[in-house]
């Protein structure tokens, strides 16, 4: 099972960068094709909305890959 979480690790680290890419893609293009104020601020919130979630995604799939959820706690006691 750790192995799964090890290798579920690398997964999320990569869709992470992968979503993160696509949404810069896809706001590049849509404001190629419309360039005005309020596709400019729309994307903007999209991608700046994304980073964060991106980012917690990928330190969570290299948390599981180095192998801190290995051995969780079973009682408060154990934090």
């Amino acid at each position: 099972m750790d192995q799964l979480k090890r290798a579920f690790g690398l997964l999320w680290m990569l869709l992470a960068f992968v979503a993160l890419i696509a949404v810069i893609l896809m706001a590049q293009a849509e404001i190629a094709r419309k360039p005005t104020a309020d596709v400019w601020i729309q994307w903007g919130v999209f991608v700046g909305i994304t980073l964060p979630i991106a980012i917690g995604l990928f330190l969570f799939g290299l948390f599981a890959l180095k192998g801190e959820y290995d051995r969780l706690p079973t009682r408060s006691s154990e934090l």
